[in-house]
């Protein structure tokens, strides 16, 4: 054997990708929504599923989380099977925050909060000091903190996305599932969200979101998964995946794909019907003028 042979032989396998879609079929009683579908999710990374309405977004997410079982195929969490693994052990890898979440009424930011500790606990292990320590980690990773005796119900829509996510945290977990996290939300509140989200991979866990705004998911993402019918048609970084050719393919939408000044990734600048015959007819003139 040479010694490049005894190299690889020696070397560790491959870590397993922190979650992964493998040849999955998902659908809703008779109508199937995905069908053989491959997805990677990287680790320490925040990836991004994007695609038109109805492509089967939400679908996948709620797959990935095991809300849903495929009829074929697997969903890999730490390279087993998710469906063979048990709800508790599932909940203290993954925590998932669903579309448009609503608490009781009534109910207190850090009582909420603190139902996030639910997976860790038993009729052997009640609550305890290192719960109350991981709540309030929570609330203040989150910034709501100072929320803790307020109702859920009482929070502007910003504030209310980061007590969510707050009761994900506490779950443990790092791996974290948003789907559509900035839904109803204005601009602001929404770049305040995915901010968190930012910070949140920065901490070193892995992020999976569904949002509809093209321009932030480029913006706040390191890996996107673009899908149209219930297929993947790309997936890699924002810079490599966006081009106008794919958003024409993906969302049957005309538009310029320009360097954001503020990121310097790619920006994108739909060209509506008006904006068309003016883009048109300048580019015709350019054409006619190449010495202009």
């Amino acid at each position: 054997m040479t010694v490049d042979q005894t190299r690889v032989a020696e070397a560790p396998a491959a870590e397993p990708a922190r979650l992964a879609a493998a040849g999955v079929t998902v659908g809703y009683g008779d109508r199937t929504v995905i069908e053989a579908l491959d997805v990677v999710i990287p680790r320490g990374a925040t990836t991004t599923i994007i695609g038109p309405n109805g492509c089967g977004k939400s679908t996948l997410l709620r797959t990935l989380s095991r809300l849903l079982r495929p009829t074929a195929g697997a969903v890999l969490l730490d390279g087993e099977d998710i469906g063979r693994l048990r709800t508790r052990e599932v909940a203290r890898k993954l925590g998932l925050l669903p579309q448009s979440p609503v608490a009781p009424d009534g109910l207190t930011v850090a009582d909420l909060v603190a139902r996030g500790r639910h997976p860790h606990q038993s009729w052997l292990r009640q609550w305890s000091s290192d719960d109350a320590s991981v709540v309030a980690d929570a609330l203040a990773m989150t910034g709501v903190a100072d929320l803790a005796d307020r109702p859920v119900d009482t929070l502007s829509g910003g504030q209310r996305q980061r007590v969510w996510i707050s009761m994900t945290l506490a779950q443990g977990t790092d791996l974290l599932l948003l789907d559509e996290p900035t839904t109803f939300l204005d601009l602001a509140h929404a770049v305040e969200v995915l901010d968190l989200v930012d910070d949140l991979r920065e901490a070193g866990r892995t992020v999976v979101m569904v949002l509809h705004d093209l321009n932030l998911a480029v913006r706040y993402s390191d890996n996107l998964v673009v899908m149209k019918a219930g297929s993947v048609l790309a997936q890699g970084h924002p810079g490599a995946v966006v081009t106008t050719e794919l958003l024409a393919e993906a969302f049957g939408l005309r538009a310029e794909v320009v360097e954001d000044p503020v990121s310097g990734g790619p920006l994108i600048v739909p060209i509506g019907r008006k904006q068309g015959r003016t883009h048109d007819r300048e580019a015709g003139w350019v054409r006619k003028h190449p010495e202009a």
